[in-house]
């Protein structure tokens, strides 16, 4: 289940492409699978773990194009273990909501992006996630949960704020809204046969679509999006320094 739409925000082969808090490796394996140099980067060892073994997996099954590479590995997204301008794209899908410093997180990606480069940020969107956290305390209030919820300008103007320049917004999951609410209401912390009937029922209707992808459900979430959508996603580039302001870099770090 993608949160970036890559119609939206085009990958080329061969492009490196970090997925910043990948988690359990979505974005990457679709960067992968589409012939990207990719770099999954994670604070959780046990998930790089197993997004290292599908990355093999995958490579051992031939679903990556000749000359796509993937790399799992631990990572602080406020101290990333990489070189200035390394990287073309940029991907970082409902992590910023969970970091008390997000704006050294923007900083620290706009440093590994290439001038010109692209990212990605997707986010919970306020509205149905407000809802959730007032069902539910236990929603956010945990150790490495939601800490805020970005209005959309808000996320916007710290965009612009870090020196990138956004192209296009959307709104992903419309589906997902709903499911969750129920579980904020009938509780968190129930999970499989414990979770409360209309949990376990709407929880296969998701596994349904997410695996058949009936055209019915995918026509009602385009059209329940822009209305209840879970996530809000932005999409942005690294300008390149005019030139003026480019030698003037050149003679100060001389």
């Amino acid at each position: 289940m993608l949160t970036v739409d890559f119609t939206r925000f085009p990958l080329a082969a061969g492009d490196r492409v970090l997925d910043l808090g990948c988690g359990a490796g979505r974005h990457a394996f679709e960067c992968y699978r589409r012939g990207a140099q990719v770099v999954a980067l994670d604070q959780n060892g046990e998930e790089i773990r197993e997004v290292a073994k599908w990355f093999a997996a995958m490579k051992e099954a031939g679903e990556a194009p000749e000359g796509a590479t993937a790399t799992a590995m631990e990572g602080d997204a406020l101290n990333l273990p990489f070189p200035d301008e390394s990287f073309d794209v940029v991907i970082i899908s409902e992590v910023m909501e969970h970091i008390p410093d997000d704006k050294g997180v923007l900083a620290e990606m706009v440093r590994v992006l290439k001038p010109g480069g692209r990212i990605a940020i997707t986010v919970p969107r306020y509205g149905p996630e407000k809802i959730c956290w007032t069902l539910s305390d236990a929603y956010h209030e945990v150790e490495g949960g939601h800490i805020r919820i970005y209005k959309a300008d808000e996320l916007l103007g710290k965009i612009r704020g870090a020196g990138l320049k956004p192209y296009g917004t959307h709104h992903a999951h419309a589906l997902h809204s709903p499911y969750w609410w129920l579980k904020c209401a009938f509780g968190v912390g129930r999970d499989g046969e414990d979770a409360a009937l209309p949990v376990r029922a709407y929880h296969k209707l998701l596994v349904w679509d997410i695996m058949k992808k009936p055209a019915v459900t995918r026509v009602a979430e385009q059209l329940l999006n822009p209305v209840v959508g879970k996530s809000f996603v932005a999409y942005a580039t690294k300008p390149h320094l005019p030139r003026a302001a480019a030698d003037d870099l050149s003679k100060a770090e001389a």
